[in-house]
């Protein structure tokens, strides 16, 4: 993808908020990342074990591929962003996604500073909450990039 105008950490200031484009998550989504991921765990293959055993109403995503669907949306501010690294994420998953959920991930700035040890580059500090279709936050957490300053 081509970007017309690059952003640097002097573009993000503390406050700013970016918004993804949302995805729907399907039974193929979480089919392909139990073969991927290995895991098949019965909380999301089976729905007759789920509503025999938990509280869900059917099988559910995998934390994991939420984490993965979120951060790799289309965000037009951080897809122009010039990231040098993505040095470290922690999520909370605090509800279920289902097969026909639609996520958007919501990142605020928290922290805008440059290095101290190099420079030409400042470290990024997000919070992050990914929300579903009717608004509620299935997993938050926080996010920090290392990205180029302006020349």
């Amino acid at each position: 993808m081509t970007q017309e105008k690059t952003l640097y950490l002097e573009d993000l200031p503390v406050g700013a908020i970016m918004r993804s484009t949302s995805r729907t998550i399907t039974v193929e989504d979480i089919n392909t990342f139990c073969d991927l991921s290995g895991d098949h765990n019965p909380l999301h293959k089976d729905d007759e074990w789920v509503r025999a055993n938990t509280p869900f109403t059917g099988r559910i995503a995998h934390g994991l591929l939420i984490l993965g669907v979120a951060s790799g949306q289309p965000c037009p501010e951080l897809d122009a962003l010039l990231i040098i690294a993505y040095l470290s994420e922690s999520r909370n998953f605090r509800a279920p996604t289902y097969p026909g959920d639609t996520i958007e991930a919501i990142w605020e700035i928290t922290e805008n500073r440059p290095s101290k040890s190099k420079p030409e580059t400042g470290l990024l500090r997000m919070s992050i909450s990914v929300v579903n279709q009717d608004g509620t936050v299935v997993q938050d957490g926080e996010d920090l990039l290392l990205v180029a300053r302006r020349p």
